[in-house]
């Protein structure tokens, strides 16, 4: 693809001076770690990072050898199941012919937009309702590109239904959701590339719920010990994390194995492998000022330390908002908080690593909102594709027989 660097640099121009110093302070770090052979590790959070194309680009990333492992949500796993992105059409509930009381707010009810082709290879393994679709293709509407796979009729009945099917798999052979899903998935999704690379994608504990049944078979995969120790290893060997607008990031800085900023002085007490982040830079994108704020309190003055070693609560203390993840990240000598926009942040930041270690990219995100972005997100429409059922089913066989 032709990468727009001027519109690149108009991004970079876009941040304030300090998030334009984390940036490259955040890629310099990166680069100089693959360099050496380290590894780098991305926390994603949903919505936003599907809408701004950045867990396609991440998926890029991963491609290209320079994202060695992911946390994501249930949400973003469900997605991708869909092919990250979907035109919809949002119709009146009521006027099909559905109780009010059942849909989403605002009366909706939505029709996934799709070629025939793929809607004849849903009709080999489910019962389609062929009459709402044909009302659905009358019925007055909108069109819009959203987070694929979810609420949407016929895939996100489809991702629901698949989601129970892979469940099994994985109680039968010992894997998490996000590695069988990821054997049908496109190579262009992170789950689709990780199982393919053996590359760890992995939804959070605290990102467990979303995405309907998708949510509760990932959960029900594999033990809770066992997605935190994989976690853990994943965390332990990176050497740098990259936190994507991501809320609830626990596992990174208070997980059960992790001794610096965690909870790890009983697990290390009992036994238990356990990991540091000391020496590990962590980089934050994020849109809330107030994560810079808390760093340059600790900064300096130790503030939150403090405030943690008397016992009193780090809001009071601090005089802002306090979210769980800023209290570790705050405190950690090695975090970087770049604030800005990811549909921003992102394509700048993958561009600098990209050419700064000499590797081309055959993707590149931009923000939602320029012309590009809008290019970007319709090529996402068209080019990623829903899971492939067939290819999940064949993979699977390969693998019993191979255990």
């Amino acid at each position: 693809m032709t990468i727009n660097e001027h519109l690149l640099n108009e991004f970079y121009e876009n941040l304030d001076e300090r998030s334009r110093e984390a940036l490259d302070q955040a890629a310099e770090k990166m680069t100089a770690a693959k360099r050496r052979g380290g590894k780098i590790v991305v926390a994603t959070g949903s919505g936003p990072n599907i809408h701004e194309g950045v867990t396609t680009l991440i998926a890029e990333l991963m491609d290209k050898g320079i994202v060695d492992g992911v946390t994501t949500s249930s949400a973003v796993v469900g997605h991708e199941m869909g092919g990250a992105l979907d035109l919809v059409k949002m119709c009146k509930a009521s006027a099909l012919g559905f109780d009010e009381r059942y849909m989403p707010r605002g009366d909706v009810f939505e029709f996934t937009q799709m070629p025939e082709e793929l809607l004849a290879a849903l009709r080999k393994e489910m019962v389609l309702d062929e009459d709402l679709l044909a009302r659905g293709e009358k019925a007055e509407g909108r069109l819009v590109i959203k987070a694929a796979g979810n609420m949407a009729y016929p895939v996100g009945l489809r991702n629901e239904n698949l989601a129970g099917e892979i469940l099994i798999f994985c109680r039968t052979l010992g894997l998490p959701f996000e590695t069988v899903a990821g054997w049908g998935a496109d190579r262009r999704t992170m789950i689709g590339i990780g199982a393919e690379k053996n590359i760890p994608v992995l939804v959070s504990i605290p990102q467990l719920v979303g995405s309907g049944h998708i949510g509760m078979a990932i959960g029900d995969s594999i033990p809770v010990f066992e997605r935190s120790k994989r976690i853990a290893a994943m965390l332990a060997g990176a050497e740098v994390i990259i936190e994507s607008a991501v809320v609830l990031s626990q596992e990174i800085h208070d997980g059960p194995f992790e001794c610096y900023t965690g909870h790890g002085i009983w697990s290390w007490w009992k036994g238990y492998p356990t990991y540091s982040l000391k020496d590990k830079t962590l980089v934050r994108i994020d849109l809330d000022e107030n994560l810079r704020k808390a760093r340059d309190l600790e900064t300096g003055s130790s503030l939150i330390q403090e405030a943690i070693n008397r016992g009193l609560p780090k809001t009071k203390i601090s005089k802002i908002p306090f979210r769980m993840e800023m209290s570790a990240f705050a405190r950690h000598e090695g975090s970087i908080p770049v604030i800005g926009d990811i549909g921003q942040v992102w394509p700048v930041l993958a561009w600098k690593v990209a050419g700064a270690l000499g590797i081309p990219l055959g993707f590149l995100s931009y923000a939602q909102h320029t012309p590009e972005g809008k290019a970007m997100r319709e090529w996402i429409v068209e080019a990623v594709k829903p899971v492939d059922k067939d290819r999940l089913l064949a993979r699977t066989r390969e693998y019993g027989l191979q255990a």
